[in-house]
C-alpha cells in the first residue's frame, strides 16, 4: 500500500512539473506549446545560440496534426507550409514545424515532429 501511494504522489509531482514548463513557455514566448509536446533541452541549448529567447519541443505526432493546431490558435499566421516543415508568426515570435529533422548533436535524421519556438528581438 506504502509503495502505490509513493508512486502515486510520483506521478502527480511529473504532471505538475509538466504543466509548469508547458504554462512557463507559453508565458514567456505568448504562443501555446502544443500539446503532449515534450521539452527537448539539447534543441532548446541549440536554438539558443542563435536566439536567446528560444525552446524546442518534440512530439510523436504528426507534422499535420500539429500544424492544424496552430492554424487554430488565435493571431498566428501561417507564413509557408510543405508536407515536412511549416512556418508560423505572432508578432515577434517564430513557431517552426519539422518532420523529420536533423538532430544537429548526433548528425542523424529524426522521424518524429520537433517545434521550435523563438521569440525575435530587433
Amino acid at each position: 500500500m506504502q509503495s502505490r501511494r509513493m508512486t502515486f504522489w510520483v506521478l502527480v509531482l511529473a504532471i505538475v512539473l509538466a504543466g509548469a514548463v508547458h504554462a512557463s513557455s507559453e508565458d514567456k514566448f505568448g504562443v501555446p506549446v502544443y500539446p503532449g509536446a515534450i521539452f527537448d533541452s539539447d534543441v532548446t541549448n541549440i536554438l539558443k545560440r542563435a536566439s536567446r529567447e528560444a525552446a524546442g519541443y518534440r512530439t510523436h505526432d504528426s507534422i499535420t496534426k500539429v500544424v492544424g493546431f496552430y492554424k487554430r490558435q488565435a493571431g498566428m499566421a501561417l507564413l509557408d507550409s510543405n508536407a515536412e516543415a511549416a512556418l508560423f508568426i505572432k508578432g515577434n515570435v517564430t513557431v517552426t514545424i519539422q518532420n523529420p529533422w536533423l538532430d544537429r548533436r548526433s548528425m542523424r535524421i529524426v522521424k518524429g515532429t520537433l517545434i521550435s519556438i523563438r521569440r525575435h528581438t530587433n
